[in-house]
């Protein structure tokens, strides 16, 4: 068999499909290869074999049989990786497969995503396989009661924990959920623009960290402050996932921070005070403007201390943050990294293989060496000498399949918002179950107000008069003018793949309370719906119908029933007033 040869930007670049990568090896010849190892940069082939490196080197050949892309002119890094990102549905793009497209179109082949509740991790995982994806790593998260990323998020989202004990007890159960690593919300500094929220003390974080590492997990902070820096270096945190920008890093933090051995990710992207598109302040001499201009001054030059002193850096944006897009995120990272003092080849070297030297992954990807993940990406220039040739992203190759670019083969997955619905059943949840979860085998969700002061709320099976359980749900509300306290009842587990109850008429359900109004939500991929019901100290069966539900907020989306991820019941009541509930035979009708 002669060997295919495919010209770059040719008319038979179609030939390259991901079928066909997947048949025969592929060689990509004539290419300048910056293989990220700290070797200079040379013209070379690299040969693909079953998703792995076979070769590569300036004297390496393609093999018999091959197929062959002609890279002359064109540079060959590893793919990038970002070790902070948020695939949240206010980031942009806002829905998964779209946030894939954006991280492959930049040549992002791994990232973290430190967003999800550990519930949907097993379905998240075999969503992400069916999509033309990047490779990704789920995190979950742990932060302190009052603490950032605890301030939206209920326990089954964001552990909350206060003692040694309880980082212990926190990461032993996360465990069970196979995360790729764990995020700890060390810091409370509000960057002082806000009241600062809750910090984790050393004996707690050094008990958390212990425990992930008998895991093999690596240890991710939210540590925002100079002090805070010093607490993490001596408590075995393995990455800093943010800048220290409060102040000047002082020798001996410096020090402290080299000698613990952890990694530095200073998502200098999601700080910069005027992000690119975006417009400047109206004044720029205004107290506000001054402060994030002299932080992220902070943040540029305390990257640059450490990376001078040898502290390892790593690629992080916290893309899916407000201004700060999912993929191009990471490529303007590579630039402010450039601004901050490191080099274009020192700038890519940290966003390729020190991300993966971050992560203990380094052995797998990270560099274009034998025997790795065949992760790579071919640009146009020469991003190793002008940094921003990153951004001339032609075509991206994801475990050997061409994944972006003229001739790839994207998976339709990546054009449905949703993984395909699944059948609703008639019954949600009657609270039967002995282990706490619904009668769908989902984990149930207090849904509270957000913010540092949220109201109070617990929720628990009791006993019902007469036999059988309900769930009661009782809260102190917080001293602000929306506060609300209720339960969201997952469909389907950690509400990923939608359940499609068109056969139904509606909601039914069992309540009683406190006399006020209840809100009744059906959550959807494309919107949230309600309507209110009254509810005394007397059981009574509610039967909502389905066209009795508008939606909520400035929601315009068409109710079909189609796509459903949750039934919720919750109230609002006035600040500092009390709140309670009992729920009974939730089921569709």
């Amino acid at each position: 068999m002669t060997r295919a040869r495919i010209l770059l930007g040719g008319l038979c670049a179609a030939a390259l499909s991901t079928s066909l990568a997947a048949a025969q090896p592929l060689a990509v010849i004539n290419a300048e290869i910056f293989d990220a190892t700290g070797a200079a940069p040379y013209r070379g082939t690299l040969v693909v074999e079953n998703g792995r490196i076979l070769a590569v080197g300036p004297k390496v050949k393609a093999p018999k049989g091959a197929t062959v892309v002609d890279a002359k002119g064109k540079a060959l890094i590893p793919g990038l990786f970002d070790v902070h990102t948020h695939w949240t549905p206010n980031g942009a793009p806002a829905v998964i497969p779209k946030i894939a497209d954006a991280y492959v179109a930049s040549g992002v082949t791994t990232v973290n995503d430190f967003h999800q509740q550990p519930e949907s991790f097993a379905p998240r995982r075999a969503w992400l396989g069916t999509l033309t994806a990047p490779h990704v790593n789920l995190v979950a998260r742990i932060s302190t009661p009052g603490g950032h990323g605890a301030d939206w998020a209920d326990q089954a989202t964001t552990r909350w924990v206060d003692t040694p004990e309880g980082a212990r007890a926190a990461v032993e159960a996360i465990a069970a959920y196979k995360p790729d690593a764990i995020k700890a919300f060390t810091d409370g500094w509000r960057y002082g623009s806000a009241p600062d929220n809750t910090t984790m003390d050393a004996w707690t974080l050094k008990a958390l960290t212990e425990t992930a590492h008998k895991y093999g997990l690596k240890v991710l902070t939210h540590t925002v402050t100079v002090e805070q820096g010093k607490v993490a270096a001596g408590n075995g945190v393995d990455v800093i996932a943010h800048s220290l920008q409060d102040a000047p890093l002082d020798p001996g933090t410096i020090a402290a921070i080299k000698a613990s051995g952890l990694f530095y990710a200073p998502t200098l992207a999601v700080y910069e005070p005027v992000k690119p598109g975006a417009r400047p302040p109206a004044d720029p001499d205004s107290p506000r403007a001054r402060q994030s201009r002299l932080k992220f001054g902070y943040a540029l030059a305390n990257a640059k201390a450490l990376y001078d002193a040898g502290v390892p850096l790593a690629l992080g944006t916290d893309a899916g943050m407000t201004g700060t897009p999912h993929g191009s995120s990471s490529l303007r990272e590579l630039e402010l990294l450039v601004q901050a003092g490191l080099t274009p080849a020192q700038a890519l070297t940290v966003g390729t293989a020190g991300s993966a030297r971050a992560m203990n992954l380094l052995a797998d990807r990270g560099t274009l060496e034998a025997g790795k993940r065949a992760d790579f990406v071919l640009v146009a220039g020469k991003p190793w000498e002008t940094i921003s040739d990153a951004r001339k992203v032609e075509r991206v190759f994801i475990d050997g399949k061409l994944s972006f670019g003229p001739g790839a083969t994207r998976s339709a997955a990546n054009d449905r918002m949703t993984p395909p619905a699944v059948k609703a059943g008639a019954l949600i949840d009657n609270f039967e179950r002995a282990d706490g979860r619904t009668s769908l085998d989902t984990l149930r969700l207090d849904d509270f107000d957000g913010g540092r002061d949220r109201s109070l709320e617990v929720s628990q099976v009791i006993e019902r008069e007469g036999g059988g359980k309900v769930l009661s749900v009782g809260a102190r509300m917080a001293t602000k003018d929306d506060a609300s306290a209720g339960i969201l009842l997952p469909l389907t587990r950690g509400s990923v793949v939608p359940a499609d109850a068109s056969a139904f008429k509606g909601v039914k359900l069992s309540l009683r309370g406190d006399g006020g109004a209840y809100v009744v939500s059906l959550v959807g991929a494309a919107g949230r719906w309600t309507t209110k019901v009254e509810a005394g100290s007397q059981w009574k069966t509610i039967e909502l119908p389905f066209s009795a539900f508008t939606p909520a907020g400035r929601d315009k989306a068409v109710f079909t029933g189609k796509d459903l991820l949750q039934v919720g019941v919750e109230g609002e009541r006035p600040a500092g007033a009390k709140l309670w509930f009992e729920l009974d035979d939730v089921t569709f009708y």
